[in-house]
């Protein structure tokens, strides 16, 4: 057992010391620019997703290195997740209700429906369609994982979604902070908005991170309510997806372990049950982790894969954004969202 755990150990160190150079990099840019602007326009956090994936897209990295970038990006992230629940409250989620619960219900149900319609429109193939409409709608490849069974998808179906999705998400974290001064968004509703749009649960963090604590709160909660509109949906498909020789999902696609955790810190946080002494040093360390696996997401993103997705899909998942977006942007002026 104690070779195993070892061994595993050191397959994965040379990736995590990459992450921490470019960890390393990205705080050493961040602080440049501060000496030369007076500010830093490009935080750690960002600088770090975009450090890595130039050196992914022109360096050809050894494959050693491929195990401990997978664990920073996936694992890491996901430990970063749990340990921010230390910092959140249930109460700004709570504050709105059934309302802004029932306008994530609705905002999701209502961009699974027009994602699917622009991609058979655009002539993609129903299985890739719903693939498609479920990752942008949801939560980027973990609905794709979960409901590509369900529907029998071929393996090149999900490949593909998943691999433009992951290009994709990390445009979206990069971008989505410029629309903070462009929309006079204050921290909450962008918070609100991240937590519409961005792909996955690990991503909010990266893309509300460099805007406010608050806007990371709101979104992740946000986020983590839209996740489990997984549930529903996934049913719904299995109904008619087993007709069709699909399988029932996994239920770790379904509620994966970080989030049951975070839920259940959150809570624990909320009725004041966790020791003061902790939360500082747990937020301090999901911070650090999520910049380190935001290196590693960056790591594992090749930028020419855009090009060489097919011109049809590329335009049905940016069809797709922007239709979630607007209707993120109507549900939050409907609630009234300040």
């Amino acid at each position: 057992m104690f070779r195993n755990v070892a061994r595993k150990t050191q397959d994965l160190l040379p990736g995590l010391a990459l992450c921490a150079l470019v960890t390393l990099l990205a705080h050493g840019a961040e602080s440049l620019e501060a000496r030369l602007f007076g500010r830093a326009w490009l935080e750690s956090l960002v600088l770090s997703i975009l450090l890595g994936s130039a050196l992914r897209t022109f360096v050809r990295l050894p494959a050693k290195v491929a195990a401990g970038i997978h664990f920073g990006a996936k694992t890491l992230l996901e430990v970063a997740v749990l340990l921010l629940a230390a910092s959140v409250s249930a109460a700004a989620l709570l504050e709105k209700g059934p309302a802004l619960i029932a306008a994530i219900a609705a905002v999701v149900a209502l961009t699974i429906a027009c994602s699917f319609a622009i991609g058979r429109a655009l002539g993609l193939p129903r299985k890739m369609a719903i693939l498609i409409a479920c990752g942008n709608s949801i939560c980027g490849n973990s609905a794709i994982a979960a409901v590509a069974p369900v529907i029998a998808a071929d393996g090149e179906d999900v490949a593909a979604a998943i691999g433009f999705t992951a290009v994709l998400g990390v445009l979206v974290v990069l971008a989505l902070p410029l629309l903070v001064p462009a929309l006079a968004f204050s921290p909450t509703q962008y918070g609100v908005f991240a937590g519409l749009t961005v792909y996955a649960v690990p991503q909010v963090l990266a893309a509300t991170g460099s805007v406010s604590l608050l806007s990371v709160h709101i979104g992740t909660l946000v986020k983590l309510v839209r996740v489990l509109m997984l549930g529903p949906v996934v049913l719904l498909l299995s109904l008619f997806g087993q007709q069709r020789g699909g399988a029932r999902p996994a239920l770790a696609h379904l509620l994966p372990w970080f989030i049951v955790g975070f839920l259940l810190l959150m809570g624990l946080r909320s009725a004041g049950l966790l020791p003061e002494a902790v939360l500082q040093p747990a937020q301090w360390t999901a911070n650090l982790l999520t910049i380190m696996s935001m290196a590693a997401l960056g790591l594992g993103v090749d930028a020419r894969a855009v090009l060489k997705a097919g011109g049809r899909v590329t335009l049905a998942v940016l069809l797709s954004l922007l239709v979630l977006a607007a209707i993120s942007l109507a549900a939050i002026a409907l609630l009234g969202i300040a």
